[in-house]
């Protein structure tokens, strides 16, 4: 099949490569040409494991090509995926829908003959109505179906959420679309990746519900830890013992500084903002956004408190900026909060990321960055381990003792046994657990 993915973005090129990977051709569109120019010289703006080779791959094969001008590819196209940005519109917190809306005006005046337009885009609940209620009025002469296909994709596993799905959920009625979608997804067939079909509305609200749910998964094992550092359990424990029911699940039950990136942010506020328009507020999604909200600026105070109280003039070293591994995204990343708060109390922030560190430099204020945690640890009087890469879990903590001014590790994503770190001498503090001091 011909496709077109209008939004070179996260969602858009992993889309676009894994559609040209399972053999359709595929034309990935933006309008930022140092984006397309950076893509035709095969460099990857975004970092994703996989993406890459997969990419250079499919280029070769001519199956995978980008563009700046959507008309021409449109008018070959069998499906035509939307992939612009939805972010939350200043104000009033609502998704940003302004550039899905000019996206569809672009495609529609370009398409001919039957084409199904896609939302790929995180979009509330209505949207798809009036993209249709656009076509209608303004393009009537063109034969076009409109469908909900929202993404599912981790950001750092997205090659294998979008390959090996749990589902995949397409909102639509039209026969003639459901065969379309049908045929776009008929490689998934032989990983028996289940096709949901349901109502357009439906199919949109699924995408929302599903993120808020999560988010409402992690805050909660947030505020259980909490109250276990106040009565001396150890929430790993916890959550492993509630995990183990099969009804709740182990899935997004690790206690840390708050959830953030590009989805569950403005995802929550979105569909929080939705439900207050059409008066059927959602108060437990409410509740967990400003539970997370004040999270971030807590972990900062606790840092803070770990270092007895004061970090004026002392020496911070940050290890992990993104909001989570495996990937260079900073959008709403706890570190953003947390570093500020240390700055507001006078600390010096030293900082390391694998992949983060560029993009961070742009977000950040005075913070110096390093080459690698033993770098940016010299005489720190605490390291606070932020984001769980994987080349922290093992870090040579006799070696940092010999180096840091003070012995003392904010591990805020429980990635160490506490016996491990305190034999070393290190005063150690996690989340919804006993702090042990020096």
């Amino acid at each position: 099949m011909r496709i077109v993915m209008i939004g070179s973005g996260y969602v858009g090129l992993v889309s676009g490569a894994c559609f040209a990977d399972f053999g359709h051709h595929v034309t990935c569109v933006d309008k930022s040409e140092a984006k397309i120019n950076a893509l035709e010289a095969g460099e990857v703006p975004i970092y994703e494991p996989g993406l890459e080779a997969i990419i250079q791959q499919n280029r070769g094969a001519g199956r995978l090509d980008f563009s700046k001008n959507l008309a021409p590819s449109v008018g070959e196209a069998d499906v035509v995926f939307i992939a612009v940005g939805t972010p939350s519109r200043r104000g009033d917190g609502h998704a940003d829908l302004s550039y899905v809306y000019a996206a569809a005006r672009e495609i529609a005046a370009a398409v001919r003959g039957f084409t199904v337009v896609v939302t790929k885009s995180t979009v509330p609940v209505g949207t798809g109505d009036e993209i249709e209620r656009i076509f209608r009025d303004e393009f009537p002469e063109k034969d076009i179906s409109v469908v909900s296909n929202p993404e599912f994709l981790r950001e750092g596993a997205a090659i294998t959420d979008f390959k090996r799905p749990d589902r995949i959920v397409i909102g639509t009625e039209d026969a003639r679309a459901i065969e379309v979608m049908r045929e776009v997804y008929r490689p998934l067939y032989l990983n028996e990746a289940p096709l949901y079909f349901c109502e357009r509305r439906t199919s949109e609200l699924i995408k929302y519900a599903a993120n808020a749910f999560l988010a409402m998964k992690i805050t909660f094992i947030n505020e259980i830890a909490d109250l276990s550092e106040k009565i001396g359990a150890d929430i790993q424990k916890v959550a492993k013992g509630i995990g183990m029911d099969k009804r709740i699940g182990d899935k997004f039950l690790h206690a840390g500084p708050g959830y953030g990136g590009s989805c569950f942010p403005k995802d929550t506020l979105a569909l929080v903002k939705t439900a207050q328009d059409f008066d059927s507020p959602v108060r437990l999604i409410e509740t967990t956004v400003a539970i997370n909200d004040n999270r971030k600026r807590a972990m900062g105070r606790k840092v803070i408190a770990a270092c007895d109280g004061d970090v004026r003039g002392k020496k911070i070293a940050v290890l992990g900026l993104t909001f989570k591994p495996n990937t260079d995204d900073m959008r709403d990343a706890p570190s953003l909060t947390i570093i500020q708060a240390l700055l507001d109390g006078g600390a010096t922030v030293h900082a390391y990321d694998p992949e983060g560190m560029d993009a961070a430099k742009d977000m950040l204020g005075p913070v110096v960055y390093g080459n690698d945690p033993y770098e940016i640890a010299a005489d720190a009087d605490a390291i606070v381990i932020v984001t769980e890469w994987d080349e922290f879990r093992a870090l040579d903590l006799k070696r940092l003792k010999t180096i840091m001014k003070k012995p003392v590790i904010v591990d805020l994503r429980n990635i160490y046994p506490v016996n491990e770190v305190t034999k070393y001498g290190f005063g150690y503090f996690a989340v919804g657990k006993k702090p042990e001091k020096v």
